[in-house]
């Protein structure tokens, strides 16, 4: 059974079987194959390479007034893990979103690779964290469980409610049932490491 994340000297300690680290980490995985951002095609131009490496594009036909607007195909829950910063203005916030979200995707699935390799590397039933460990550990169960709520459907704190007393009804092994075991379970580990990480204990 997990206990709650502790500081311990400049180490972040939590108590997690080889089960419980192996459903987190596989949810992490999933949620950084989804923020990964698309592999950029070289143009055999070392300067054109990096200016598109910054979301920028210097070729004529490239140059129009209007920002393109999101692929119809885009995954809605890139849209929780990546919200948009100009609500008012569509134009606006697609023009934003062209130029900065390749490096925060970057960003972010680095940032999960690091807390899925601190998982992975667990033995035993000890999980041991470096303050840098820790700290992408929490932006990592903040992206992954905002994924999985985006799944279930909890857009809201109704939604939430709504699902709860639909599980109370459901036979104990439906799927909704474990998902919403889950998404707690990574709620309590997120508050817990937060906890930790801001000198407030957590009991459990």
């Amino acid at each position: 059974m997990a206990r709650a994340f502790k500081r311990k000297g400049e180490r972040y300690v939590a108590r997690m079987d080889e089960l419980e680290r192996n459903i987190v980490a596989g949810l992490m995985e999933q949620t950084r194959d989804l923020l990964a951002p698309p592999e950029r095609p070289s143009t055999g131009d070392p300067f054109e390479d990096l200016v598109a490496g910054l979301g920028i594009s210097l070729a004529a036909e490239d140059q129009v007034p209007e920002a393109p607007a999101a692929p119809e195909d885009r995954d809605p829950a890139l849209d929780r893990l990546l919200p948009t910063a100009h609500r008012g203005d569509d134009q606006v916030a697609a023009e934003f979103r062209r130029l900065t979200e390749h490096d925060l995707r970057d960003r972010k699935a680095a940032g999960l690779a690091v807390a899925v390799g601190a998982l992975r590397a667990a033995t035993g039933d000890r999980l041991e964290l470096t303050k840098e460990q820790a700290h992408a550990t929490v932006v990592a169960l903040t992206d992954t469980r905002l994924l999985l709520g985006e799944r279930m459907g909890l857009r809201t704190d109704e939604d939430a409610t709504e699902l709860h007393e639909r599980a109370a009804s459901l036979d104990p092994d439906d799927p909704a049932v474990y998902a919403i075991s889950v998404y707690e379970f990574l709620t309590w580990l997120q508050e817990s490491l937060t906890g930790a990480l801001m000198g407030r204990g957590l009991f459990g």
